[in-house]
């Protein structure tokens, strides 16, 4: 009689709130933040979801913990030898690239409560630390770091927003040719500057025009600095 031998038991990652937030990015790339529940996340970590909720809270916890993940190489950077100017285009960049990459970024922060534990504050105090770098006048400080936040957070949820809404199959040069040339057939006398850039529409690069609106604000911001 043939002796039956017992199948090796395969060894288990144990859980941590490290692999939960990687798996929760993971469903919310794939699905979005409504896919999002503790069930999904219980199924795809292969346990249940009282084991979850010993490392998490809740949704809220959970999400604001996914774009912390998703924010932190762009938070990474040593600004060590580099101009504020430099740091912050780094920077804003960094962040850009990553909410085009985790487009639920976007919508999901909108949707947070507007605590002091919002994953954006680190990014809102690098970019404040770096204000302060230029010499821009304290009373102003507030002001500028805020409206490169915003101009950062609204650029690059626009722009994943874009891609989402988009079909899987577009392709971007001809859609951008398409929308081109509707805005060269526009009326001229009620449009006449949406025809003038229909051809830089048409040939744009989204993280170059990205960059060069923060340059405009910092120029602004630099310029009303001499003034002072």
């Amino acid at each position: 009689m043939a002796s039956s031998k017992r199948r090796p038991e395969r060894r288990q990652e144990p859980l941590s709130r490290e692999r939960i937030v990687a798996a929760a990015v993971g469903l919310l790339d794939t699905v979005g933040e409504s896919g999002l529940t503790f069930r999904a996340l219980a199924e795809r970590l292969a346990t249940g979801p009282g084991a979850i909720y010993w490392h998490v809270t809740g949704k809220t916890e959970l999400l604001v913990a996914a774009i912390d993940a998703v924010i932190a190489p762009a938070l990474a950077g040593d600004d060590t030898g580099t101009t504020p100017r430099e740091a912050i285009r780094a920077l804003a960049l960094g962040v850009f690239d990553a909410i085009d990459a985790h487009p639920w970024v976007g919508t999901t922060l909108a949707q947070l409560p507007r605590t002091g534990q919002s994953p954006m504050l680190r990014v809102f105090e690098r970019v404040g630390r770096q204000v302060r770098a230029l010499h821009v006048p304290e009373a102003a400080q507030f002001t500028a770091a805020s409206a490169l936040l915003s101009y950062i957070l609204g650029v690059a949820g626009q722009n994943a927003a874009n891609t989402r809404a988009a079909r899987p199959d577009t392709d971007r040069t001809e859609f951008l040719d398409a929308v081109a040339s509707a805005w060269g057939e526009l009326d001229p006398d009620e449009y006449p500057f949406t025809r003038d850039v229909a051809g830089q529409l048409r040939e744009h690069d989204d993280r170059a025009e990205f960059l060069a609106g923060i340059d405009l604000i910092l120029t602004g911001i630099t310029a009303g600095r001499t003034r002072s």
